[in-house]
């Protein structure tokens, strides 16, 4: 493992110490008005389960949408293996991976659009609307209103983000299957 790599590490473990805390601090400070907690706690048992059974359901077929387009992307032009993305499992650092996660896809995607007419139509390979989820997720963690607010706008951006993600492994693997039998995916 490179220093570089090593420095990366540690740097994304320290930011995930305060993510953690914003995690926790509902239950150390249960007089804490607002945010996500309060809003799922409203719910019930039963509904919060539901809820986030559904939601883990969804990051699954987004992950592997992710996945998906990573494998799609010619090895060459790849930030980051396809694996990478189940990394979004992994709470609490999932919530300062998600940024390097969603960078290294729209990267990738940068990369293979080089030489990929495929992706020439897109003018866009999800930064902004990746990186606008990733920090409105982290800011769903804070207590009070902004909390709730950020939350419901994290929501949307995730969808347009996931979207995107869709149409681009479509326009890709349309590519590929246009190419010819034996061409299939990269992984």
């Amino acid at each position: 493992m490179s220093m570089k790599n090593l420095a990366l590490i540690v740097i994304k473990v320290a930011l995930t110490i305060p993510v953690a805390y914003a995690l926790a601090y509902p239950f150390l400070n249960p007089a804490a008005d607002g945010g996500v907690f309060k809003e799922v706690e409203t719910l019930g048992v039963f509904g919060s389960l539901v809820l986030v059974a559904t939601f883990l359901a969804a990051v699954f077929l987004y992950c592997r949408d992710l996945y998906r387009c990573l494998g799609l992307v010619s090895p060459g032009a790849r930030k980051a293996s396809p694996r990478s993305v189940w990394l979004m499992f992994l709470i609490p650092y999932n919530f300062v991976e998600d940024f390097f996660i969603v960078a290294n896809v729209a990267g990738s995607l940068r990369q293979e659009a080089v030489g990929n007419a495929a992706l020439h139509r897109f003018k866009s390979f999800g930064m902004v609307s990746g990186l606008g989820w990733c920090a409105a997720q982290i800011v769903s963690l804070l207590p009070h209103s902004i909390g709730s607010i950020a939350g419901a706008l994290a929501l949307p951006l995730w969808i347009v983000h996931w979207r995107l993600i869709r149409q681009i492994n479509a326009a890709l693997s349309e590519a590929l299957n246009q190419a010819g039998p034996g061409v299939g995916q990269r992984v």
